[in-house]
């Protein structure tokens, strides 16, 4: 019983350690969609912030430097999403993309060359470089870990209750009618933007300074795309979204704790299968498992303001 006991608690401290950066992210991408902007750039923010965050950290020493710096290099790329859609009005997919495929790249060019480890930084080994375990060491927990959690209802409360929040939702919703309140659309979205910047900035360094203990190419490895495909299956709503970060990071955490362990009938499963299983899913629910998915009507169409 006891060890039963102990692999459930196991099991469920690593859906959490899993899901934190699945749910920094989703949190940052419901500004940015609320807003009436899609965000597909999700993943290259959260690449170039676990970049930075790892680099300067491994620098500097220090792990909020790290955090700090991985914030910046994520607010840039989210005004540099809203330089092009906002300001120029170009394609919202493409722009997103874009940042995507610069992050990518832009990662291993600066890490090769302050390095020179192959698009690696350096091992964040001691405790000054990485940020700790609080409450439960055994676990692996993490103060960011709570930070997430704690981003759940802090998001819903700013986006429900608050009169940015209200502004928000109806620039998302009718931009017109916020502009012929006297309300800047422009200013409005990049103020979400910067929003989803500070998120995805936190969920970067959770990967490459908490998770990882390093920055290591690609290493993302979709979790943008994932969190925006648990934005889209919960509705845009902050609570069912983390659910739904829960459901994917429990399933992470069970492919790696069931690797290589043979299941009664089926037998030993292939470790790639099992790697793959949080895809397969996000592929199933998308395909129309979910209803039907209503996102903000203003989403992805840029505002030309009436003269």
């Amino acid at each position: 019983m006891d060890e039963l006991v102990t692999v459930v608690f196991l099991t469920f401290a690593a859906t959490l350690r899993v899901a934190t950066p699945l749910i920094l992210c989703a949190m940052g991408g419901l500004f940015s969609e609320k807003s009436g902007i899609i965000d597909v750039g999700l993943e290259g923010k959260m690449l170039m912030a676990a970049f930075f965050a790892a680099a300067t950290s491994a620098v500097t020493g220090s792990a909020w430097l790290g955090v700090a710096a991985a914030i910046a290099a994520a607010e840039v790329m989210a005004l540099l999403h809203g330089f092009a859609c906002i300001t120029h009005r170009g394609n919202q997919v493409v722009s997103g993309v874009a940042i995507n495929i610069l992050a990518a790249g832009l990662t291993v060019v600066l890490g090769t060359a302050w390095f020179a480890r192959g698009g690696q930084t350096p091992a964040l080994e001691s405790s000054g470089q990485r940020l700790w375990p609080i409450f439960f060491p055994n676990a692996g927990d993490n103060v960011l870990v709570y930070v997430a959690l704690a981003g759940v209802p802090l998001t819903w409360w700013i986006v429900e209750r608050t009169r940015f929040g209200l502004r928000l939702r109806a620039v998302g919703e009718m931009p017109l009618a916020v502009d012929a309140a006297g309300i800047s659309v422009a200013w409005l979205r990049y103020r979400a933007l910067i929003c989803t910047g500070i998120l995805t900035g936190i969920a970067g360094a959770y990967l490459s300074m908490v998770q990882n203990g390093g920055f290591v190419k690609d290493m993302t490895a979709g979790k943008g795309y994932i969190a925006l495909a648990a934005l889209i299956f919960a509705k845009w709503k902050p609570v069912n979204a983390m659910f739904a970060c829960l459901l994917f990071g429990f399933l992470d955490a069970l492919a790696i704790r069931l690797q290589g362990t043979p299941l009664p009938i089926v037998g030993k499963v292939s470790v790639q299968l099992m790697q793959a299983l949080p895809y397969v899913l996000t592929v199933i629910l998308l395909a129309g498992f979910i209803g039907k998915a209503i996102p903000p009507r203003a989403g992805g169409v840029p505002y030309v303001k009436e003269r």
